[in-house]
């Protein structure tokens, strides 16, 4: 997440729900109530809204809108916003949902993604620079979410230029952190999504009962954005790859 687009989700942070706003250590546990017209997806047509939930797509009045914000009302019909006001908000990377990789233990996505800007240890480069101070430590940003581990990348983010650097580390390695190719920042952070669906249930069931919509971020985005901040299109392509495994695992059971 770059500082402008970390500057413009801090600007108005009371439109959020009150887990986006209080971070890692009074954020409660997301509680998923669906409010259905029909099961979702099912016989719902690419254009057609039949079949899902209605309160995607509740209208939120203007004036509480906040300045980075897109709201609900503005999906097109195929579409829906990705919206931290209801349950697909659980789709967010603020969203508190567990996952171990590679033997290490996360809240979220958010944090795994900003330690990632913090140094590894005494020895790193980033540790001893000059002028340079970290307000947290790499694996106190590693067990934050939501805000809190967006401001923590926020201060990252600057130290970076201040550093004049391009890169981030991971088990030790540098990684390019803003590239148009599709690198190992970029892997890292679909299998840190596919590891948040795969261990939290509640993911994959609401990210399966978007069906074939076009989901679409609730925040207005950079131009042109490397491939691991579209994570809308990480989310649709993780969708196809799990809708055919199901479609897969239920044409067996009906071979038995």
């Amino acid at each position: 997440m770059t500082c402008k687009r970390a500057s413009i989700l801090c600007a108005c942070l009371l439109a959020l729900p009150a887990w986006a706003q209080q971070g890692a250590a009074k954020q409660p546990k997301i509680v998923v109530k669906p409010a259905r017209d029909s099961e979702p997806g099912q016989g719902a047509q690419r254009g057609s809204r039949s079949g899902y939930p209605s309160p995607w797509w509740a209208p939120v009045p203007e004036a509480q809108k906040a300045s980075w914000e897109v709201l609900p009302q503005a999906a097109k019909p195929g579409e829906v916003i990705l919206s931290k006001r209801h349950e697909l908000g659980i789709l967010s990377n603020f969203a508190a949902t567990p996952f171990t990789l590679r033997g290490k233990r996360y809240p979220g996505v958010e944090g795994f993604w900003q330690m990632m800007l913090y140094p590894e240890g005494p020895d790193d480069p980033r540790a001893k620079f000059a002028g340079i101070a970290w307000p947290h430590t790499r694996e106190a940003v590693a067990q934050m979410t939501a805000f809190a581990a967006q401001a923590a990348g926020t201060l990252g983010e600057e130290n970076m230029k201040k550093m004049g650097i391009d890169w981030v580390t991971f088990e030790g390695k540098r990684i390019t952190y803003w590239s148009k190719e599709k690198g190992e920042h970029y892997r890292l952070i679909v299998e840190a999504m596919r590891a948040k669906l795969e261990q939290n249930p509640k993911v994959e069931e609401i990210l399966l009962s978007t069906g074939d919509l076009l989901l679409l971020p609730d925040h207005i985005q950079e131009e042109d954005p490397p491939a691991e901040w579209r994570y809308c299109k990480i989310w649709m392509e993780l969708r196809s790859e799990f809708q055919e495994k199901e479609r897969q695992r239920r044409l067996t059971e009906s071979k038995k």
